[in-house]
């Protein structure tokens, strides 16, 4: 605790700290909302001093644009499969590196590399990976993974192409999102395991208990807080995603053929900005907001029947 008589120096400490929050932070937050509340609204007749009329038009104007549910779609999608998938990967990631001696910590900092690496950086590398340019029939340039079918007798692949198709593009980007979202919940989750008393372990090696069983009936309830956290985490980012997407197709979103192919929300609000139309994109963000918070609220739920502590 500090001193009552010297708290005025910590608020002197915590002062630019608070006002760059309040800058940046908070006033953008209140003003969105105000923004989304107010019927349209137009940045350079609010600066002229007109006043606009409070009702849902903006939040209407949202939900009807054409591309708003194909962007929800692709979120939820992107979401429900990967945010899953990732988490279970990293989890015998994980397993597998606890139960190791040499080279563990070798074998981490690789797994970590690319949480610190720029994603737009490994989006590019992945279009690179998964590239294919044809001519009428023969093909000129292949990235690696066809390159890889075809050494087995495969025919390529046009994954993210002109003339790709949808499912095409969703699995190089369901492929991207989880060996992204993996160092980050690798280092979550083998900090847990490394927490977890030995003694559980030797009593289940003294009753002869199998590897499997001591992962999901062992590790798996102990680490379940943070796996939770993992978890609301995970569909956290994944409703927020946007430069991975980026990274691969560029700001087509998409194969030149179909742009916008798989635009998220954040997307979808980024395109309303150049056209200066900041109620529907505010009332857009509203919108994202109230579903990540439902999603939030859901796992909490669940994590207070399943979790552990």
């Amino acid at each position: 605790m500090v001193d009552s008589k010297q708290q005025w120096k910590a608020w002197i400490y915590l002062a630019p700290a608070i006002v760059l929050l309040l800058v940046f932070t908070v006033w953008p937050i209140i003003n969105t909302v105000i923004m989304a509340f107010q019927n349209d609204y137009n940045a350079m007749a609010a600066v002229g001093g007109q006043t606009f009329t409070i009702g849902i038009e903006n939040f209407k104007r949202a939900v009807e644009y054409r591309n708003f549910l194909t962007c929800l779609k692709n979120t939820a999608l992107l979401c429900v499969i990967t945010v899953p998938a990732s988490t279970l990967l990293a989890l015998l990631i994980s397993a597998a590196l606890n139960s190791i001696g040499p080279l563990k910590k070798a074998l981490t900092t690789v797994f970590f590399l690319p949480y610190v690496t720029n994603s737009i950086a490994i989006g590019m590398v992945f279009a690179a990976m998964f590239n294919m340019v044809r001519t009428v029939r023969v093909v000129q340039t292949a990235g690696i993974i066809n390159n890889v079918i075809m050494f087995f007798g495969g025919e390529p692949i046009n994954w993210i192409n002109a003339g790709s198709t949808y499912w095409a593009n969703m699995t190089v980007m369901i492929i991207y999102i989880i060996w992204n979202a993996l160092p980050f919940k690798i280092l979550i989750l083998l900090g847990g395991m490394q927490s977890i008393n030995k003694q559980y372990y030797d009593a289940a090696k003294v009753d002869g208990s199998s590897r499997s069983r001591i992962l999901w009936r062992i590790t798996v309830p102990l680490l379940s807080p943070m796996i939770a956290y993992v978890v609301i985490t995970g569909f956290i980012g994944g409703f927020k995603e946007y430069t991975s997407i980026v990274g691969v197709f560029g700001e087509t979103m998409g194969p030149v053929s179909d742009k916008g192919r798989l635009n998220t929300m954040v997307g979808y609000i980024y395109d309303t900005l150049p056209r200066s139309d900041y109620g529907r994109a505010s009332a857009a963000a509203l919108i994202l907001f109230g579903i990540i918070l439902v999603v939030t609220l859901i796992n909490l739920w669940v994590s207070k029947k399943r979790v552990h502590y």
